[in-house]
């Protein structure tokens, strides 16, 4: 009879238990992630939305001008659904990572051996005086389907704010023959992202398409009794509206980890292995996430893209599992990702791989900006980015000469 070891007499008298806070896409790829990875032992998923996971994006394009397609947006979980612990409709208030405890929302606590925070982000709003009714933001499936209610041919949408969601909702509104004004305090659409040149030739489509910008302007206060039924901007300019969507960024969720040391000035401090502060046996996933990569450079940056959240959340398994195991973390490669994200604006489609919006100069590569084209993203001459406006089957080409440029820039910087 084999000899069992004092490991194996451990793991029969412990459980051990890797939390998971936060139960939306990054925290189900995380339990996915560390069963493919081979952990058998327990995983508490801890969602304060009440429904199982569903992906976002739809929300903010076709499924807003769409009546079905709320149908396609559910997650089906793979290697998570029978033995992982989903304790849905409960929020986490409160981590002590020296004691190892969260404080949840109903007043339980959960020990745990390891932490993921999977917390995503929160909605802003602006701080504006006037009635509430009419107003929306738009994260959740709750939001969108009040948005979608709204929607309706020849009513008057007033969109705040011009980056990836702001566009993706006015161009869905417009589609369900609404009249669609977009304001925004940059001179020109997705301005940090994409940067001017870029910016304008998307904005361009969107105006022929019957959307009117505001860019430079803030608005001043919402009018109404019962409902917001205009807005005006700082300029005195009034816009008559039935709908107004607030798009104008999120904040992490955060405030459950303070009181831990950790830098939560944006989102969560990670290191190069997605450790919160680097403290062993945690780490963030998605949004919450704010990690240096050396594709790019040492500063540590937040991407709230889908793909990173299904990223991080393959390498937060990697890093628990193996700080789990006692091993040095150097053994570990660093984590180094390549960041990509689409966006479906009406017939706009845009693909983007690396990090544009760190770039000081861009230039045309295939096409034309007036049509369908491919933007390179340069830094001190160096490729950090590719911008697609349309043109689908060259993503990949595009995607692998990104990669491959960055890589070996990676790679080369190291062995220098």
């Amino acid at each position: 009879m084999p000899h069992a070891s004092n490991h194996d007499c451990r793991l029969r008298l412990h459980m051990r238990t890797v939390a998971v806070a936060g139960g939306s896409l990054g925290g189900l790829r995380t339990a996915e992630a560390l069963r493919s990875a081979g952990w058998t032992e327990s995983v508490i998923v801890i969602g304060s939305e009440a429904s199982m996971p569903y992906t976002r994006p739809p929300l903010s394009k076709k499924i807003l001008s769409d009546d079905g397609a709320f149908d396609n947006v559910r997650l089906r979980p793979r290697l998570a659904d029978d033995d992982v612990d989903w304790r849905l409709g409960i929020s986490v208030t409160k981590a002590d990572l020296a004691e190892r405890r969260l404080h949840l929302s109903d007043g339980q606590v959960v020990e745990f051996d390891a932490l993921v925070a999977a917390t995503g982000v929160t909605p802003r709003t602006l701080p504006i005086s006037g009635p509430h009714a009419g107003r929306h933001t738009l994260r959740t499936l709750d939001d969108a389907r009040a948005v979608h209610r709204e929607l309706r041919p020849g009513r008057r949408v007033v969109v705040i704010g011009a980056g990836f969601i702001g566009c993706e909702v006015a161009a869905a509104a417009r589609a369900k023959g609404c009249e669609v004004d977009v304001v925004c305090a940059d001179e020109v659409a997705m301005l940090r992202p994409l940067g001017r040149a870029v910016g304008h030739a998307i904005q361009r489509r969107h105006t022929a398409a019957g959307i009117r910008f505001h860019p430079g302007r803030t608005v001043q206060c919402y009018e109404g009794i019962d409902r917001v039924s205009g807005v005006v901007l700082d300029d005195g300019f009034y816009l008559s509206a039935d709908v107004v969507v607030e798009a104008v960024g999120s904040a992490p969720n955060v405030t459950w980890l303070d009181g831990n040391g950790l830098d939560t000035s944006d989102g969560v401090m990670c290191d190069s292995w997605l450790r919160l502060g680097g403290v062993a046996a945690t780490a963030a996933v998605g949004d919450v996430a704010r990690f240096p990569n050396t594709l790019f450079d040492t500063v540590p940056r937040r991407f709230e893209h889908w793909q990173m959240a299904v990223d991080t959340a393959r390498q937060a398994a990697r890093t628990i599992i193996h700080d789990l195991s006692e091993a040095p973390i150097a053994a570990l490669p660093a984590f180094e990702p390549l960041p990509s994200f689409w966006s479906d604006q009406g017939t706009v489609r845009v693909d983007s791989f690396g990090s544009p919006g760190i770039a000081d100069c861009c230039e045309v590569l295939e096409g034309q900006l007036s049509g369908e084209c491919a933007v390179g993203y340069y830094r001190a001459g160096r490729p950090v980015g590719v911008v697609l406006i349309g043109m689908p089957r060259r993503s990949g080409h595009y995607r692998t000469w990104i990669g491959e440029q960055l890589y070996a820039l990676s790679a080369a910087s190291v062995a220098g």
